[in-house]
C-alpha cells in the first residue's frame, strides 16, 4: 500500500469562508492533518491559495470534498509526496 503524506495544491475559492475555516475544514477531513495555507492573490470575488496537507495517511478525495463543500475549486496538484508501506512477509 502507498500512503500520501503530503500534498501541495493550487485552490481557488470565495472570500467566504475565510482561510481559518477553510484549512480547519480540510483538517477535520482527517483525523492527523495538518494544514498550511498561503494566500497567492485577491481578487474581487475570489482568492487563489497553495494548500499544503501533511499527514500520515492522506485521503485525497475527502480533501477534495471539503475544497468544493466550502465552494473551493481545485485547480491542480502541484507536488505530492507518497511513501510506500512495508509489507509483512
Amino acid at each position: 500500500m502507498v500512503l500520501v503524506k503530503r500534498l501541495v495544491l493550487d485552490v481557488l475559492k470565495p472570500h467566504q469562508p475565510n482561510v481559518l475555516e477553510f484549512s480547519q475544514t480540510i483538517a477535520k477531513a482527517g483525523g492527523n492533518y495538518r494544514v498550511c495555507i498561503t494566500v497567492l492573490e485577491v481578487d474581487e470575488n475570489t482568492e487563489t491559495l497553495q494548500v499544503v496537507v501533511e499527514g500520515n495517511a492522506i485521503d485525497f478525495d475527502a480533501v477534495q470534498t471539503g475544497i468544493s463543500d466550502l465552494g473551493g475549486s481545485l485547480h491542480s496538484i502541484d507536488e505530492v509526496e507518497v511513501q510506500g508501506e512495508p509489507q509483512a512477509g
